[in-house]
């Protein structure tokens, strides 16, 4: 038998007893997914339930304005709830099930009856306290009425005491003034009987008599009492020049005096009374505005008690009510208005008597809403455990039709694989030992089984066939090997040598562009110093003729003065050029590193690259703050003329200047950063990856060696231990950014390079 068919009876023995397990399963698990979708429907009905009850619970709670959308919710949640019970009827499995079900919509009915009813009795209460909350009001405008009509009594009363009291004060001033006259007159007449011969009265009583006649008279005069003033003064007039006239001003200040006292004590008499009706007034506006007072607290009250739905509380509120109209009806007010205050009480009384009696209905309902909900809760919660019960029981039973398939599965399908497994693995040994000695010997031997029908057989002619063309292969490849070996011998050599080649070629091209710089001063020198040979020969043979004249003198001095200037310039300018070459050379040819003032290397390194810039009309930029770094100057000479180099061979196009920016800028504490950018034509996208590749260039039919960027790359990574990123866009130039340590200590080099390339 074939390995296939043998593996075919091993997977087949499980997969059918998989699929008799299978099906048996699916029909338990549909029962199970009944019963559970049961279970969620009930549990769904029970959470609708309790929140169709929350909702009443709001809707007892919540304003009048605002219980009719609670009851639309209520009234909706509980459709919900019967939707959800005629939907457990799909469920069910036992007639007790059914019996739970049409008791929980029964009750659900009657809920509902019942908060129809509560709906109906809480609008009429609702109506009532409205009612009584416009009672209310009414009593306390009235009240407001009542005290505002006493405050205007009050303030009639006060203007009246006023002017009593004004009056007392003016006739205090009267008599005051008759007792002084009076005294005034006794004492006159007196000093007038001592007199021999009944003469004129004395300076000094006179003096005093006519001060008090005069004080008298203008408190008569200020109470419009003229006439009465008249006669004082005719009286004391006449006491001055005769002395019978004495007795008759007493006699009349005595009858005056008996008329003003008499009229004192009746303005006392009418203060005081007025004052009682002060007392009297007052109480009785504070009595009054104590009723508005009572009446908004007892609506405060009331409107409490009947938001906790508390029917004693209210009904003490109905005695408060009554007290209340009894202290209303003793008020001293005016009759129409107490008629109303009492009526306003009266109507508030008997509403709130008809609102206990609707406040008591409401809580029987509230009771029996709640009997039915528990009944529903528990029905529904019922209906859900048994559900779940018969989840339970269809669960468990899978889980025994499992285990016990899956033992009698896993028996046979042991014995069945230990048999198959027997049948393949002792040939399958055999084969391997003859494959390993095969391998630790290719010709060592035969592999054994060649002659069986099976799969095994096909293995070990196959394997056969195999040792024997990997034994005729092996000997070519290590001939291949062997020159493969030699041409990556000869490879590393001739790229060595192309390196060092584009090193000298970028060297030559230094040399060459300096020479060229500094031909330029020299040639001015020789030219100067020829002028001024010329100029002094001329001079000195002047000189020997004796025709020298001052003019002359002159004129040759200025001319070798200009002509020194001419060569100090010039050849101060070679001399410059010559050290820079020097400096750059030197930084060329040595790998050692050193410590130097970045800006002004970069200058000279910049002029030394000018020539090679002219040849195409190119201009060249630097920003460097001055910066001291310590580091391989050759290698970075090196990365900055490549990309130079670079930048105008591939970047412009001829007869096109460009333009070359290079700016250098302290990235962080010991980092610097070094940007070479330009206007060219830039790089295209495919070319991106490729740019640090060795030998790759696009410009090779003009002599390119495609080494100037792997160069760039090897030194910055490798001799300055830093990295190189580039970004092109085609048309909108390149732009090289180099990072390198300022400083790197030694012996972080390496590690550093290795890290970033």
């Amino acid at each position: 038998m074939r390995v296939g068919r043998k593996i075919l009876l091993v997977g087949g023995v499980p997969i059918l007893i998989a699929a008799a397990i299978a099906a048996a399963g699916w029909l338990l698990l549909a029962q199970e997914e009944r019963a559970r979708g049961g279970a969620v429907l009930a549990g769904q009905v029970d959470r609708v339930l309790a929140l169709a009850r929350m909702v009443r619970d709001d809707y007892v709670g919540a304003r009048s304005s605002e219980r009719a959308a609670h009851a639309e919710r209520f009234l909706a949640l509980t459709a919900e709830a019967g939707t959800g019970l005629d939907g457990l009827k799909a469920y069910v499995r036992t007639a007790d099930q059914t019996a739970r079900i049409e008791s929980a919509q029964g009750a659900l009915a009657r809920y509902v009856v019942r908060m129809r009813d509560f709906v109906r009795v809480t609008r009429e209460n609702d109506a009532l306290v409205s009612e009584m909350t416009t009672r209310a009001g009414r009593l306390v405008e009235l009240a407001d009425r009542a005290r505002l009509r006493q405050q205007a009594s009050n303030a009639d009363l006060v203007l009246s005491l006023t002017e009593k009291v004004r009056r007392l004060s003016a006739t205090r001033e009267v008599i005051a003034g008759i007792n002084g006259v009076r005294a005034g007159a006794v004492e006159a007449g007196a000093a007038q009987a001592a007199e021999p011969g009944g003469a004129a009265i004395g300076p000094p009583a006179g003096q005093r008599l006519r001060e008090a006649a005069r004080t008298l008279a203008q408190a008569l005069q200020a109470q419009g009492r003229g006439r009465e003033a008249d006669e004082l003064a005719a009286l004391a007039e006449g006491l001055t020049r005769d002395r019978s006239t004495a007795r008759g001003l007493v006699d009349w200040s005595e009858r005056l005096l008996k008329i003003d006292s008499s009229g004192q004590r009746t303005l006392h008499e009418e203060v005081a009374q007025l004052l009682t009706y002060a007392v009297e007034a007052n109480e009785t506006e504070q009595a009054t505005q104590n009723i508005a007072v009572t009446t908004l607290r007892l609506g405060q009250r009331t409107a409490d008690a009947l938001g906790r739905r508390d029917v004693p509380a209210v009904r003490a509120m109905l005695g408060e009510g009554e007290r209340l109209s009894a202290r209303t009806e003793a008020l001293p007010i005016s009759p129409l208005i107490q008629a109303e205050m009492v009526d306003a009480v009266e109507g508030w009384r008997k509403r709130l008597t008809t609102t206990v009696g609707g406040l008591e209905r409401q809580n029987e309902m509230l009771a029996e809403m709640d009997r039915l909900a528990a009944a529903m809760s528990a029905s529904a919660q019922s209906l859900n455990d048994a559900f779940i019960g018969d989840a339970e029981s269809f669960g468990a039973s899978i889980r025994r039709i499992l285990l016990a398939g899956a033992t009698a599965g896993l028996l046979i399908g042991t014995l069945v694989a230990l048999a198959v497994a027997r049948s393949i693995t002792t040939p399958l040994r055999a084969l391997q030992g003859d494959m390993i000695a095969l391998a630790a010997n290719p010709a060592g031997g035969q592999v054994s089984g060649l002659s069986r029908g099976d799969e095994l057989g096909d293995i070990a002619r196959a394997t056969h066939v195999f040792v024997t063309e990997i034994a005729r292969r092996e000997q070519a490849l290590r001939r291949a090997k062997d020159q493969a070996d030699a041409a990556l011998v000869d490879l590393r050599q001739a790229q060595s040598d192309l390196i060092q080649a584009e090193k000298l070629a970028s060297l030559g091209q230094l040399v060459a562009g300096v020479a060229h710089e500094i031909n330029t001063p020299l040639g001015l020198a020789l030219t100067t110093a020829t002028v001024v040979r010329d100029e002094t020969r001329v001079f000195d043979e002047a000189l020997a003729a004796g025709q020298l004249s001052r003019s002359r003198l002159t004129h040759y001095v200025g001319r070798v003065r200009e002509g020194a200037l001419l060569l100090c310039t010039n050849l101060a300018r070679a001399a410059d050029l010559v050290h820079g070459f020097k400096q750059v050379a030197v930084d060329r040819v040595s790998d050692e590193q050193r410590r130097f003032p970045l800006d002004a290397w970069l200058d000279e390194l910049l002029a030394s690259l000018m020539p090679l810039l002219r040849q195409g009309g190119h201009a060249v930029s630097r920003t460097c703050p001055p910066l001291t770094v310590e580091t391989n100057p050759g290698a970075l000479a090196q990365v900055v003329t490549n990309c130079v180099t670079n930048a105008v061979v591939h970047g412009f196009a001829a007869g096109r200047p460009g333009h070359i920016a290079v700016t250098v800028a302290e990235l962080r504490p010991g980092t610097i950063r070094l940007e070479i950018a330009d206007d060219g034509r830039g790089i295209p996208p495919e070319n991106l990856d490729r740019i640090y590749d060795p030998f790759f260039t696009t410009a090779r039919s003009r002599g390119s060696t495609g080494l100037g960027m792997h160069i760039v790359h090897n030194l910055v990574t490798a001799k300055l231990g830093g990295r190189i990123t580039l970004e092109s866009r085609p048309g909108e130039g390149t732009r090289v950014r180099i990072e390198f340590p300022a400083s790197p200590a030694e012996g972080e080099r390496p590690a550093l390079a290795k890290a970033l390339g």
